[in-house]
């Protein structure tokens, strides 16, 4: 007791002074603390009002594609304001071999960067495998691969993997604010010719492209693309190109959805592999990984408790599956909304309740959109909900949720923190936006390496297989990647949980009209 005595009579004081405090703000009736709010809010919008508003430079072409061009963004949007704000396009920089050839924001910060990157490597088994197993053969030499995708720590070994395979690779950023500039940096002074950084502006993510794909004695043969635009731009400004190219590797629901259309419409010229609706893919990037990087994201940009809110996840594909499953963890209530009755149903049974947008806009404390198509959240349901409502998207385009509609003279925008604005109606309604409708868990967070290693590993099996093809194996259409190739991604990440898979013994093999050693399913089995 005699050692609490001091602790009590601290603690009793304590509250005396909290008592005391309280009253004095009764008194006040709340003067002190308003005063205090409001010179907390002065501050934050000299801050706000701090923050450059560069005009983008004119555009090299009209917008070619709409999941990466509909932005209304500054160049320096999401870059810290500490940051040097000259345009890295201004700026004379070479790496410590003494090539320009790349665009980044510092490449002062590639030390930095290379820590980055070496991290991620212990979380990307299947790919450091791949590395030992095929750097002696070389399957990627001569190989020169042109890349749009998310410049990140894992992009980086997927890239360096490719150099250790045999290929040359030159790459941009597929979004304006998923770029982790220090790796990027690490990137080009490793003498990769990478063109990209956080925050670019429209006519930036163009030139970017661009200055991957036009350069004077280097002839891409390969593409990876996340999205489209890169094979897009492409097709539209050099379709010259496409003779010498062997194939095409794409990985998201958008750009699938463009080279499915190409191919209906006979002007897909080479190959293409859909290497997103690969089961390793499909259920491990797209459920998995959502299902973490949901709440990641939303937890850093708002430090909002997730228990008890109420929650719209605008479609229950893989994506939405992995939110909704996130969220209901959490504690959260959750609606989904879904134009597909298989998926529909789906959602039901997994205890969802299913609605119509209209129904439940005036209630929800969040709208996440995981479509990929446009228009799913339109200014209508922007104006009709609540007071602080979280509005963002987990689909890769910009286009589900209708920002330029609030791109107008009554609403007033307000920078909260980096990726974070009000949007605030005349009556002083405001919802938060995040990420100004882009990608929120790239744009925001950070997502799982393991998940990314098992999705790079699929990319680099693809190109692998698309540049090695005997001719007249793969028309001019879209593929999956063959199922044994699939089991193959999934079996270099085994080992990493000590698991140990179970072997058919010749009769079992026989009973079912298998292979010993694959592939296991049919390409119509649903996982």
């Amino acid at each position: 007791m005699v050692a609490l005595k001091p602790y009590l009579e601290m603690t009793e004081g304590l509250l005396s002074l909290s008592m005391l405090n309280n009253e004095k703000k009764c008194d006040m009736n709340g003067g002190s603390e308003l005063k205090s709010q409001q010179i907390q809010f002065a501050d934050q919008k000299r801050e706000f009002n701090k923050r450059p508003t560069k005009i983008g430079r004119r555009s090299l072409s009209r917008s070619i594609s709409q999941s990466s061009t509909d932005s209304y963004s500054s160049a320096a949007s999401y870059t810290d304001s500490s940051d040097d704000e000259t345009s890295p396009r201004d700026k004379q920089q070479k790496n410590s071999k003494g090539s320009s050839d790349f665009c980044v924001k510092n490449i002062k910060q590639a030390e930095f960067g290379r820590r980055e990157i070496e991290i991620a490597e212990q979380e990307m088994p299947a790919l450091m495998a791949l590395r030992k197993r095929a750097q002696g053969e070389k399957p990627l030499a001569g190989a020169k691969i042109v890349g749009c995708t998310h410049i990140t720590a894992q992009t980086a070994v997927l890239i360096e993997t490719l150099g250790a395979l045999g290929a040359q690779c030159r790459w941009a950023a597929c979004n304006i604010y998923s770029t982790l500039n220090e790796v990027a940096a690490a990137l080009a002074e490793s003498g990769v010719p990478v063109f990209s950084w956080k925050g670019e502006s429209e006519d930036d993510f163009w030139w970017c492209i661009d200055r991957c794909v036009n350069v004077e004695g280097w002839q891409p043969n390969m593409i990876l693309d996340d999205g489209g635009d890169l094979t897009h731009w492409i097709y539209k400004k050099y379709p010259n190109m496409f003779k010498k190219i062997k194939g095409i590797v794409e990985e998201s629901v958008t750009g699938v959805h463009r080279l499915y259309q190409l191919s209906k419409a006979g002007k897909l010229c080479v190959p293409a592999m859909n290497v997103n609706d690969s089961v390793t893919k499909q259920k491990f990037d797209n459920l998995y990984c959502c299902r973490e990087s949901i709440l990641d994201g939303l937890k850093r940009t708002t430090d909002m408790m997730f228990g008890g809110k109420q929650v719209v996840v605008c479609g229950y594909g893989e994506v939405g599956k992995g939110c909704c499953a996130a969220l209901k963890a959490m504690g959260s209530i959750v609606y989904v909304t879904e134009i597909d009755p298989i998926c529909a149903l789906q959602a039901c049974m997994d205890g969802f309740r299913l609605v119509k947008l209209n129904e439940v806009i005036r209630q929800v404390d969040i709208v996440i959109t995981c479509t990929g198509n446009k228009n799913v959240v339109t200014r209508e349901h922007l104006d009709r909900m609540k007071n602080g409502c979280i509005v963002c998207n987990m689909g890769h385009s910009n286009t589900e949720i209708d920002v330029a509609s609030l791109r107008t003279p009554e609403l007033t925008w307000e920078r909260v923190r980096s990726q974070v604005d009000h949007v605030i109606w005349p009556d002083g309604k405001r919802i938060v936006l995040l990420a100004e409708g882009r990608l929120l868990n790239l744009s925001c967070s950070t997502v799982p390496t393991f998940v990314l290693s098992i999705t790079a590993t699929t990319q680099a099996l693809a190109l692998i297989e698309l540049y090695n093809a005997p001719e007249g194996r793969y028309k001019q259409d879209v593929y999956l990647l063959p199922k044994k190739m699939d089991e193959y991604v999934a079996s270099l990440h085994l080992p990493t949980f000590d698991a140990h898979l179970t072997e058919l013994s010749d009769e079992q093999a026989k009973y079912l009209g298998l292979n010993k050693n694959g592939p296991f399913k049919p390409n119509y089995y649903r996982y």
